[in-house]
């Protein structure tokens, strides 16, 4: 498979887990606002549509904080260090897609609406699951790590713009666009870099915020100056 060929994974089977959501929300199954969750969600699963797009990517020079993929430069000591000893890398996009983006748009009532943004992520989360799987099955990458612009200040939100530069028409490809303040829409999407690793990577090790729904792993206070603060090119 040529290493500029983008792919695009469309038919992605969207089923949201009932007992996951409910306990998430809060909400009992046996009442009325259940029943109403209910028939949300099966609503969304007839609609939701969630996509991915990635490419592979070949490694070229990593600096003390430039990594250049693909022939497009991106600016992260970590994202630089990360990557010394990888040869291929899978930046991508992930999507709940425009149809949920819509959907979710078009309710009026403000607890829907709320609910309607979580059942958005679980559609984001099956997009993830079948972009993991693909990678595997195809390139048989093994143990694997991920980055995603904004989730460090080392590797910030304008960095998305290289990593769309990277990864090509991803307006037509998908329907996601990127707004002039890196913001991605539909709003529950997601780019990164997936790269293969020996070791342990989480951006949550190195990020201090501690009231985070999304959080991973553990923040470790030493781990920059452990990995990232004092390593030169190619040590």
């Amino acid at each position: 498979m040529q290493r500029n060929r983008h792919i695009v994974l469309g038919d992605i089977a969207f089923r949201v887990d009932r007992p996951q959501l409910f306990k998430r929300l809060g909400v009992d199954s046996d009442d009325d606002l259940g029943a109403e969750l209910g028939a949300l969600v099966s609503d969304a699963e007839c609609i939701g549509r969630p996509r991915v797009m990635y490419r592979m990517a070949g490694v070229g020079e990593c600096g003390e904080s430039e990594t250049v993929i693909g022939g497009v430069p991106f600016s992260s000591r970590v994202l630089a260090v990360n990557l010394r000893s990888a040869h291929q890398v899978f930046p991508y996009v992930l999507s709940c897609g425009a149809e949920l983006q819509a959907w979710s748009g078009g309710l009026t009532d403000p607890l829907a609406q709320f609910w309607a943004e979580t059942i958005k992520e679980f559609s984001l989360g099956s997009a993830m699951a079948r972009f993991l799987a693909h990678v595997e099955d195809t390139f048989r990458v093994g143990a694997s790590s991920t980055m995603n612009p904004g989730s460090l200040p080392d590797w910030p939100l304008p960095q998305q713009a290289p990593l769309f530069r990277l990864l090509g028409d991803v307006i037509g490809a998908i329907g996601v666009t990127l707004s002039e303040s890196f913001v991605m829409f539909p709003t529950k999407s997601v780019s990164g870099i997936l790269f293969p690793t020996d070791s342990d990577f989480a951006s949550c090790q190195l990020c201090q915020r501690e009231e985070c729904p999304n959080r991973r792993a553990p923040y470790d206070p030493g781990l920059f100056e452990r990995r990232y603060a004092s390593q030169a090119p190619n040590a």
